[in-house]
């Protein structure tokens, strides 16, 4: 029994090195900094998880007791990286924005509502011409 666990674990070693490796290789490789923030937040957070996991399994199967900790960390971390991902990505964006490329709201206060058109609900978009 022990082997099979530790087989399992060595995977979850393995598995989550590889996406660390490839995470940070991407941090490194990829050109414009929104590619750059989703390397490493798809596959760090994944390559992490794996680590946890197989620090969770070997915990319970060497030690005999259940270490919430890891869980904990577990669910921290899947819920703040997205979070901190889309904040940066955000504020890269304002970043960069230009004043003249934002619309122009002239003198009506309510243009940037949708107006929904109940004809419009089945019909393809197909781009900007729409």
């Amino acid at each position: 029994m022990e082997l099979i666990v530790e087989i399992v674990i060595a995977f979850f070693l393995v598995v989550s090195g590889i996406f660390g490796f490839t995470g940070s290789y991407g941090l490194i490789k990829l050109g414009d900094p929104m590619s750059r923030l989703h390397a490493p937040t798809k596959a760090t957070t994944l390559g992490v998880g794996g680590l946890l996991l197989a620090a969770m399994a070997s915990i319970y199967v060497f030690y005999e007791h259940v270490s919430l900790h890891e869980l904990l960390i577990t669910l921290f971390l899947f819920l703040a990286a997205p979070v901190t991902a889309h904040f940066i990505a955000k504020s890269h964006i304002h970043r960069h924005e230009n004043a003249e490329d934002l619309p122009d709201p002239g003198d009506d206060p309510d243009w940037a509502v949708l107006h929904h058109d109940p004809e419009d609900v089945h019909r393809p978009s197909h781009g900007p011409e729409d």
